[in-house]
């Protein structure tokens, strides 16, 4: 870990993003205990569609709501998404690398068969049709975005598996008499960690992406619930984003400012993690 903090704070990309992500993360916590809000009563069409200023910093929309409190509740959304997703994407994919890496056979098979079928489709199209089967809301969001991401991770950690398999150290303990559980999780899966830390990182970054997309669309978080995609979407639909420009602004420099974050930290992480540093 000494090492690790000594290489990681060599990394100016990594730095900043981390810096980036922890002021994301403190803005989005915090946003209930410092201005509690209700989505569902929040209007006031007399001051709808103003301009920053001292009383609105960012503004508000279509319907007189301020910018700055729904791009502050649209980052928890944000993040809840990308984190709840990619979890689900790491997890499934975790078990299903390791078990056709290192078992082999029909179930390797099987499970790179399915994954060939998933990375077919581009991403955004796969979450899309997956969220219009399972219809319009937050949950559904997040299983597509998390199902999305499972391929990437089978992928990785079959690879991982693959060459981990076959090195001396896993062969003495095979000699030794250890069951295939106590290989794969004691001694396989903690080899598999830097890479997938890498990833996950980076991953989430995409799946706030493909949230704020997908939200674009309306296949996202309904109303009246905040979420970035969703501000860019009524702005479009009420003709109002080229003449009153913050409206989208604001909200697409958030999920720019989150996607850039966490491919920094990536990168950092990467830098740090890699074993021929």
């Amino acid at each position: 870990m000494q090492k690790f903090w000594e290489r990681f704070l060599q990394s100016t990309s990594g730095k900043i993003g981390l810096i980036l992500i922890i002021s994301i993360v403190l803005f989005a916590v915090l946003a209930p205990i410092i201005h509690p809000y209700d989505p569902a009563t929040d209007r006031n069409f007399a001051a709808r569609l103003k301009p920053p200023s001292a009383e609105h910093w960012f503004g508000t929309d279509g319907l007189g709501r301020d910018i700055l409190v729904l791009v502050w509740y649209g980052m928890r959304t944000s993040l809840t998404v990308g984190l709840i997703s990619v979890g689900i994407g790491l997890i499934i994919g975790l078990l299903l690398g390791l078990i056709a890496g290192y078992f082999r056979g029909k179930a390797d098979t099987l499970i790179i068969w399915v994954t060939d079928i998933l990375l077919a489709f581009p991403s955004i199209l796969l979450a899309i049709a997956i969220v219009t089967v399972t219809g319009p809301s937050l949950p559904s969001v997040m299983l597509a975005v998390g199902i999305v991401q499972i391929p990437i991770y089978i992928r990785l950690t079959r690879s991982m598996v693959l060459s981990l398999r076959e090195q001396e150290f896993i062969q003495a303990v095979k000699a030794l008499g250890a069951s295939p559980n106590r290989i794969i999780f004691n001694h396989i899966l903690p080899s598999t960690l830097s890479p997938l830390i890498v990833q996950a990182t980076l991953s989430i970054g995409t799946a706030t992406l493909e949230a704020a997309g997908l939200g674009f669309l309306g296949l996202g978080a309904q109303p009246p619930t905040p979420e970035l995609g969703t501000m860019l979407a009524d702005a479009f639909k009420g003709g109002y984003s080229l003449t009153y420009p913050w409206t989208t602004i604001f909200p697409g420099l958030f999920i720019t400012l989150t996607v850039l974050a966490f491919n920094l930290l990536g990168d950092g992480l990467r830098d740090s993690l890699d074993p021929r540093s």
